[in-house]
């Protein structure tokens, strides 16, 4: 990548900081924006500066003479106010493109997500032509889908812009996906929704780093990447509830065995949505219409187009990955 000195939004999340970590690997003068400050940021030799994406002030000072943004910093989840999603990952992003803008920042890569164009149907090989989903079942998709096409929407000569949609992060470091299967498989509260034969893409952490980097160095030479959009993950799908039973067995975890309709769990979905909603509860629900969908329906993508502009190809298998992660939980204890 020929830039030099980039800001990162999000950096001290899992994929924001892998990408940090990467970036400093290669020498690169990192800035890191957030609310807080990260050590491990600090550690990897990256400048971590304290600030809100809310405030265009506080991206305009972090991002003032870096060449290239990684705008990864979003809210993510299934349940919480749909304003605070709105803020963080709507607001938070035109912030991002309008200090780019007004500094004269060259390329803008945004880190967005498959659940732009979920609409409730299997997906099986779907690509990047794919409509935005016209019935998002939770504010986390709808705002991504605002937020992507204002980034899309604003890519010029000027400011070349792009869209990386990894899809289900995993590997060493995650704080989210993984450690909270892990905790709901312990207490014996998951189910198999479906069939349990749905496949789904996974995205292992490196190749996610990878692909970000090669959108980043696209945008800054021939810039066929610009304006796009690219669905990221392993080469090949898993079967979901299979893999998960697999790691499972592996970290001595009981697997899951017990099934439930994908229409049962919308309906108990629906009913906990609507209780939750009354009580105006924080704690997210255990079940929704969203991720009822998503545990029981196929979605994976075709990486063509990645691999055709980008030069995509992962980087570490899945069967390389599942070592590493678990060689990674056994060291910390999860």
């Amino acid at each position: 990548m020929k830039n030099t000195k980039v800001l990162v939004t999000g950096g001290g999340g899992f994929i924001g900081l892998a990408l940090v970590q990467e970036l400093c690997r290669q020498g690169k003068v990192v800035l890191v924006l957030g609310r807080h400050r990260y050590p491990a940021v600090e550690a990897a030799g990256a400048i971590s500066l304290q600030g809100d994406i809310r405030s265009l002030e506080d991206v305009r000072r972090a991002a003032t003479g870096c060449d290239t943004v990684f705008h990864v910093a979003a809210k993510a989840g299934i349940w919480g106010a749909f304003q605070e999603y709105y803020a963080i990952n709507v607001l938070g992003t035109l912030n991002v493109l309008a200090a780019c803008q007004e500094l004269g920042i060259g390329n803008l890569v945004y880190t967005s997500t498959p659940s732009v164009v979920f609409d409730g149907h299997d997906l099986e090989g779907a690509d990047e032509s794919l409509p935005y989903s016209r019935k998002p079942l939770c504010a986390y998709a709808l705002t991504k889908i605002l937020a992507e096409q204002q980034v899309l929407q604003n890519n010029s000569e000027a400011l070349r812009t792009a869209a990386i949609r990894p899809h289900l992060v995993w590997g060493p470091g995650d704080t989210n996906l993984i450690p909270r299967l892990m905790a709901r498989g312990r207490e014996q509260s998951l189910r198999i929704v479906g069939d349990g034969k749905n496949q789904v893409d996974i995205a292992y952490i490196d190749n996610v780093v990878h692909a970000h980097l090669l959108t980043a160095e696209n945008l800054a030479g021939e810039g066929t990447a610009a304006g796009h959009a690219f669905f990221i993950g392993q080469q090949e799908p898993v079967q979901l509830w299979p893999w998960i039973n697999e790691l499972f067995v592996r970290m001595e975890v009981p697997p899951v065995r017990s099934q439930v309709g994908l229409g049962t769990a919308k309906v108990v979905g629906w009913l906990l949505e609507k209780g939750y909603g009354l009580l105006d509860s924080k704690e997210e629900p255990k079940m929704t219409r969203f991720l009822a969908e998503q545990l029981a329906l196929s979605h994976w993508f075709s990486k063509k187009k990645a691999e055709t502009l980008l030069g995509y190809r992962e980087k570490v298998s899945t069967e390389v990955g599942v070592e590493r992660l678990l060689t990674w939980l056994r060291q910390e204890g999860l």
